[in-house]
């Protein structure tokens, strides 16, 4: 018998639950499917929250050929194999659409595997569809990435994993003519993280455990959720745990300043056979989100550790990994220059595109000299201290502030009391 999951995986785009901001009314990917044109793209989101069946609905919507590829599998002759097969496909199919190829976790496709998809993206061969856990910044090569756009999906909602529960007591072949009451669902959606799939393993592995003990009026309490999954610890995506916990606790420890925890869970994903440039990447960024201006010599640790890793490989990786855990989780910390880019991220969302004032333009041709561009800039190096007040943001932005110093550190004390003596009014009212 199929797993719940697998039963209840949506066969249309009605049906599928999560991602509004993609595939909701005039949403971005549900236009492409209604104008039945769908360009490459890569869908990049946690596990269980519906990569895989977006694009199985897709294909089925759009009646086309579908092909799929797992990274973990598959190699260059593979690719190449799909390829020639989709050409095949193409002119019998053409007034359909070009034929889809799926790639699940291809951020796990070596470089050479990742050229080989080039050319068939190029010329219309193929259709991309890639799923990946993994930021495709870091994992897919930059030409294969400027042919496809990168759409995040969320870990679901607690109303979406409550609907995906419903479905399956009203829906679901073998569990609706069964008499099963679910009375607290706590345990199951803290369990699950917002993963469809964790939800409903675990979901049914209670059923099934209920069963076990004989019982036929099966009420779901949360303390027979935690007793299922203690029991059987294995059943319910240990991988997904691994991979998101414990990578949380660890981030979390750093920023708690507590290199004993962290090198815990350090070690718990060292031994569970997590990849170590994913570690040593969420170190990268840890220097810059906690310890930033408090200590910058925290992210060219991190940065050495990433290089020394890529190096070495493990196990010897594991020497640098815990160098750079220990000095990031015992550095002081700051958060400002994090606080300070979603401030002036918003603002600019806020305000749009707001003209850069003429003085600080560079005025490369002789019209744009006589339009007033460079005029009146100071060459701040030509003054004392190599500071002279002048006007940089836009006039509609004068005065605003994104950088807040936490002045608690040594270092980023510094960095205000100089923010003080340059800008004086702007600074001196700091908390």
């Amino acid at each position: 018998m199929q797993p719940l999951a697998e039963r209840l995986r949506p066969q249309t785009l009605d049906d599928y639950i999560g991602q509004q901001h993609l595939v909701g009314e005039g949403a971005v990917i549900r236009r492409m499917i209604d104008a039945r044109r769908i360009a490459s793209f890569i869908l990049w989101g946690p596990p269980g929250v519906g990569k895989t069946t977006l694009a199985n609905i897709i294909a089925k919507t759009l009646d086309v050929p579908f092909f799929t590829l797992s990274a973990v599998t598959s190699g260059v002759k593979e690719v190449r194999e799909v390829i020639e097969k989709a050409k095949m496909h193409s002119g019998l199919f053409a007034t359909k659409g070009n034929p889809i190829l799926f790639i699940d976790e291809i951020h796990r496709f070596s470089k050479s595997q990742q050229d080989s998809l080039l050319g068939a993206v190029e010329k219309g061969i193929i259709t991309l569809i890639g799923a990946t856990t993994e930021n495709p910044s870091f994992e897919v090569i930059r030409p294969l990435l400027s042919r496809c756009q990168v759409y995040v999906l969320e870990s679901l909602g607690k109303d979406d994993l409550l609907k995906l529960l419903d479905n399956a007591l009203t829906k679901d072949v073998f569990l609706k003519n069964k008499k099963i009451e679910l009375k607290e669902t706590g345990a199951l959606l803290r369990q699950s993280g917002g993963d469809a799939r964790k939800l409903l393993n675990i979901f049914e592995l209670t059923i099934q455990a209920a069963e076990a003990a004989g019982q036929t009026d099966i009420v779901i309490t949360d303390e027979l959720v935690l007793k299922s999954i203690q029991q059987n610890p294995l059943a319910y995506d240990k991988d997904g745990e691994m991979h998101y916990d414990i990578i949380s606790a660890f981030i979390k420890s750093i920023r708690g300043s507590d290199p004993d925890a962290a090198i815990y869970y350090l070690a718990r994903m060292i031994e569970g056979g997590e990849d170590p440039l994913f570690i040593a990447r969420r170190l990268v960024i840890s220097a810059s989100e906690d310890i930033g201006l408090a200590n910058p010599n925290a992210l060219l640790l991190a940065n050495a550790c990433f290089d020394a890793v890529s190096k070495i490989g493990m196990p010897e990786g594991r020497i640098p990994l815990a160098e750079a855990t220990v000095y990031l989780a015992t550095s002081p910390k700051s958060n400002s220059s994090y606080l300070a880019i979603d401030a002036a991220l918003q603002y600019v969302k806020q305000t749009g595109n707001l003209p850069v004032p003429l003085h600080i333009r560079n005025a490369p041709t002789k019209l744009m000299a006589e339009l007033g561009y460079h005029d009146g800039y100071k060459y701040a190096h030509d003054f004392p201290d190599h500071f002279v007040e002048q006007q940089f943001l836009p006039d509609e932005a004068t005065g605003a502030r994104f950088w807040h110093a936490q002045p608690h550190t040594p270092s980023e004390a510094k960095l205000y009391e100089r923010m003080l003596k340059c800008w004086k009014e702007r600074y001196k009212n700091e908390e």
